[in-house]
């Protein structure tokens, strides 16, 4: 008989010390670097303990992978949702909707370009460049399954531009300090890609 897994329950003071602990360590990476930030600096700035931080992660590069997922399930919520509205409202090209879900992508890395940062500046753990390079990989399948849902030819080329205009243009916007300079050049970037014709098959 195949045994089934019981759901791990999370107490609400549990939730709340792993919540305290995220934020600490997002403060800690971001003032000092992840490569010179101490577990020890973590606890202290969230008020917990060392034995609560590894119930709770096994180190740093722990802390920083739950940042960096916790990060992109907003970003993917953020896309998600940009596409529903335009999808509302009418817009069914595959081609816009992938740009639209690129534009709403920049515009998390604007809205929390303090946190994005973390993850661009080559300060990480060992190995999250190759996650993040799975991560651009598996956003690239996501936009050619909207090509397919619509029954159109997949572009691959066009979809590997997209991909890495993107993961290029979210290292440019996070480091301008004018946020309507940012966006601009966003805006920008997205209607370049606009201007790109899938090739037919």
């Amino acid at each position: 008989m195949e045994k089934v897994e019981k759901p791990v329950r999370v107490s609400a003071r549990g939730a709340a010390t792993r919540t305290a602990l995220l934020k600490a360590a997002s403060h800690v990476f971001r003032t000092v670097g992840f490569d010179k930030a101490g577990v020890s600096e973590v606890v202290a700035y969230a008020g917990a303990s060392v034995g609560s931080l590894y119930h709770h992660f096994t180190g740093k590069a722990d802390l920083y992978l739950a940042l960096y997922e916790e990060f992109q399930q907003r970003q993917q919520d953020r896309t998600h949702q940009a596409v529903a509205r335009a999808r509302a409202r009418g817009e069914n090209s595959p081609h816009r909707l992938m740009n639209i879900a690129a534009r709403a992508y920049l515009e998390g890395c604007i809205e929390e370009r303090e946190t994005t940062r973390l993850f661009y500046s080559g300060d990480s753990p060992p190995g999250f460049e190759a996650l993040m390079r799975e991560q651009l990989r598996e956003w690239t399948g996501r936009n050619a399954a909207l090509f397919r849902k619509a029954d159109e030819p997949v572009d691959e080329a066009l979809l590997l531009i997209v991909s890495g205009s993107i993961s290029l243009a979210a290292t440019e916007v996070i480091n301008r300090e004018d946020l309507d300079d940012a966006r601009g050049f966003a805006d920008a970037v997205v209607e370049r890609l606009n201007s790109l014709t899938p090739r037919s098959e």
